[in-house]
This record gives C-alpha cells, structure tokens and sequence, in this order.
C-alpha cells in the first residue's frame, strides 16, 4: 500500500541559536532518503528551507502545504517534527491537515507516529516541547543580554580600536590601532580636517576595514566620531549604558569632535581644488613679503609652474623658485623627520610601560570623587525604581539615566587625569611619534592639503630664499631631525 502513497521531503535548518546543533540539510536530506527507501516510500518532490520556523511565514512550508491541499502528496516525511513547526500557527496547519484527512501519514526517521488519537496527542506534545525549546532559549538569551547591560558589557561587536576578548566575554583595546583611533579623533577635533582628509589619514596610519583590509568609508568614520564607546558609554537600543571598557578618549575630547561635526553640518561640499598647494605658507627670506604663485603656458605648449616673491613695494632681488624643485624640497624635510617604519611599535610599547610605571593618584582626592560616583549610582537605582513603579515616563528615565551616567563619565575622566599627572607629557609624545610615523606616507604623496597640513605641524616662519625652503622647526620635531634621538627610544 505504501508503494502507492505519494509523499513529500521537507528539510529544514536556519542560522538561529537553536539550529547549532542539528544535523546539516544534506544528513538531513541523507537519512531521510535512506528511510524512504527502507520503508519503500515515494518521494514525489523535496522541499528544501534555510529559514526559522519560530514565527509563522516560512513560504517553502507553505508551497508544501499548498501541495498537500491540492492533493499533490498524501504524506511528509521530515527528520524530526520540529523541522515543520516551532510555533503554535504552523503546528496547527499540520494537526488540521491530519484531522481533515488531506494529510494521511508523516514518518519521521527519529520519531514514532500513527495517524491514530494517541498518534495526535504525541505528535502535539511533539510540536509543544519544540515550541517551548525555542521560548525558553529566546528568554534565556534575552535574559543573559539583560545581565550583560547591567554588568556593562557591549552585547555586540567591539567597534573599531577594539577586539572582542572571547575567554572572557570582554571588549579590550585593540594594541594594533586603538592609538591611530585616538590620533583620528584629535586631529578632527582640531577643525582643520574634513572627513575626507580623515580618511586619508586614517590609511596612511595603517588604519582599514577590519573585514577585507579596504579604505574606511566615510560613513564608517562618521558613525566613528559620534560613538560614545570611546569614552566609555555605549548606547543599545536607544538607551545608553555605562561600559567596563577602558575609554580610548576623554569625554572633553569627545565633545569637542561633537561640535566640529554639527558645524560642519551633515553634508558639505568639498574645497575647490588649488592650482598651487602651498600659497600662504611662505614669505620671502629677503624682504618679508608674501610668496605667490604663477603660470604660464609657452607657445610650444609647455607649462612653467612657479613660486616667488610679490616684490610689493621694494627692490627685492629674489628670483623665481620652479614648483617641481619647491615640492623636492618638501618631500626632503618629510624625510628628515619621518620615524623609520620598524621603530613604530617599540617606542609606542616603551611609552606604554612608562605610562604604567610612573602612574600615581592622590587617595583623598580620588575618595572624594568615588564618593561622586557612588552617589550617581544611587541616583540612577532610584530612577528605575521609580520608572517600574510608573512614577516617571519610560522616555524621562532614560533622558535623566543619561544625563547621569555623562555626569559619572565626567567624575571618572577627572579621576583619570589626575592619575596620570605624572604622566603627562606621554599622550603628547604618542601623538608626535604618530606623525612623525605619518611623513613617511606623504613623502610620495600627491595631496597637497595634506602636505600643507603638515607643514604647518612641523614648523613655523616658512621662508623662500636663494631658491631654499627654510623653516624653524616647532618643539619636538626638533629632535625628529635628529635620528639618534629616535634611536635611543626604540633601543
């Protein structure tokens, strides 16, 4: 009798918690065969789904009950009857079907049925355990991201200049690039930096996709600059929370890039792009005025590009300086100060074990402000009670929880700073070992706003004479020239 009934294949697997560990479509697909062909069963069409079955909707489930209604197969065949349903509306199809006699069989390889009362009763207990399965793993996950919200651990992936640390379930710093993370966010707050320019710093510091190794988008960089992870906040699901990662920013830095950002505005256009990148830095070594720049284009087509003096109102003798040999110059003095590529990373780890060596607090002072701290958590426990209690709106609890917690990122940034007091010279050091690592990247580089840029950092009283670039070197780019300084720190 078998031999006549027709039957459908239905096999299923989603990418969902509960799915871990079932067997894969195609041993689902094997042992299905197999059973068929054991029990001498006719498989008329296989109907193959890579979607949840824990709400209703799946449409390979429905083209098979459709099937079934229009007589097409009087029976299904499945590895177990938590591949049909998970929930209650799709269960039911299936027990209707049966009861209605257009389902006349399901066989199962891994379950016993008969289309008998003790057969249905089994079969919805069957259908109710995969149903309660899949509830009470989906509290038991919301449930552990609850505990994690309230421990302050980010229930998600660690953003950019972080990893996340899967022993134990923590988010630390990334030591390959939470630094250039914490140089991009400085420069910009500086305002003379667009996204753009952001972005070109960012990959001449090394810094790309974490998936593919590409360019970071501007988008990326600007969600970037906007996440409160960095100084220690992060928000999930409109509601912000207090992290126990380590800030790469202070909250002072994080609001002064908040500020760039809304007055630059969501959209801008870009500069026009200059003929000669570096009018406005030089004056004359002889007569003090201003250096411009020229053009001309001979007969023969040829076009002469250069820099001189404007010779306004006196008799300077200074002659014309070709912007092919300016922009040599220029790349000669990146050079100079540029940090040979393979000492990068043993000066910034020796500036990490002095920063830990010489790291001091002052116990009163940091009681005080613990004290702060203590009394904000108060404030912000007392504020649930009352939203559970319906004293205050939801939207007024996390308005005021918010306003707390940036009051306690304050108090703990102060606390900070004081700590490194005596370390204060070594947040500026990191950021000039980071640019003097930059120069090597714009020594054959052809943005000029960049280099302009730089030149600015590096040096002041920019003069042209006898055809000679000539500056006075800024603080610490004094020592840059001087390699031997370099060495001593990377030894």
């Amino acid at each position: 009798m078998n031999q006549t009934k027709k039957y459908f294949l239905y096999a299923r697997k989603s990418t969902d918690e509960a799915e871990r560990q079932v067997l894969s479509i195609e041993a689902q697909l094997t042992e299905v065969r197999e059973f068929a062909m054991k029990e001498n069963l006719s498989i008329v069409q296989e109907f193959i789904e890579t979607k949840s079955a824990k709400k209703p909707g799946r449409d390979i489930f429905e083209k098979m009950i459709s099937g079934i209604e229009k007589g097409e197969a009087l029976g299904i065949l499945a590895w177990h009857p938590d591949r049909l349903a998970r929930n209650a509306v799709d269960a039911g199809k299936i027990i209707n079907l049966l009861d209605t006699g257009k389902l006349e069989m399901l066989k199962f390889p891994t379950f016993w049925f008969d289309k008998t009362p003790q057969g249905l009763f089994m079969l919805s207990i069957a259908f109710g355990q995969s149903k309660y399965y899949i509830d009470n793993l989906s509290e038991n996950i919301k449930r552990g991201l609850r505990q994690k919200l309230r421990n302050g651990v980010y229930p998600g992936f660690a953003p950019l200049g972080y990893i996340n640390e899967l022993r134990n379930h923590t988010i630390l710093k990334n030591p390959e690039n939470w630094q250039i993370v914490a140089k991009l966010f400085e420069e910009y707050a500086t305002g003379k930096y667009t996204l753009e320019q952001i972005q070109k710093l960012a990959l001449s510091l090394g810094l790309m996709s974490r998936y593919g190794k590409r360019i970071l988008s501007l988008s990326r960089i600007q969600k970037m600059l906007k996440n409160p992870f960095y100084y220690g906040l992060f928000r999930f699901k409109n509601e912000i929370y207090e992290g126990i990662h380590e800030p790469i920013i202070s909250k002072e830095l994080f609001e002064k890039v908040q500020r760039v950002l809304l007055d630059r505005g969501k959209t801008r256009k870009g500069k026009p792009n200059h003929h000669f990148g570096f009018l406005g830095i030089f004056k004359c070594g002889e007569c003090g005025r201003s250096i411009t720049a020229e053009q001309h284009i001979k007969k023969s087509g040829l076009v002469f590009r250069h820099y001189r003096c404007t010779k306004k109102n006196t008799d300077c003798k200074q002659g014309f300086l070709n912007e092919k040999s300016l922009h040599l110059q220029i790349n000669s003095i990146f050079q100079k100060v540029s940090l040979p590529l393979d000492w990068l990373k043993p000066i910034l780890e020796k500036l990490d074990a002095e920063e830990k060596e010489n790291s001091q607090s002052t116990k009163s002072f940091a009681q005080n402000i613990e004290k702060e701290i203590l009394e904000i958590d108060n404030k912000v426990s007392r504020l649930l009670d009352m939203q559970l209690e319906n004293e205050i709106t939801l939207s007024e609890y996390k308005e005021k929880k918010e306003k707390l917690l940036n009051q306690k990122a304050d108090l703990k940034q102060r606390l900070s700073d004081f700590g490194r007091k005596g370390n204060y010279w070594l947040e500026p050091m990191r950021n000039f070992i980071l640019s003097a690592h930059q120069a090597n990247s714009l020594i054959n580089s052809e943005n000029l706003e960049e280099k302009r840029s730089f030149l600015q950092k590096i040096g002041s009283n920019w003069t042209l004479q006898n055809k000679t670039v000539s500056f006075q070197a800024l603080k610490e780019w004094k020592i840059a020239i001087n390699k031997s300084q370099y060495s001593e720190m990377s030894g």
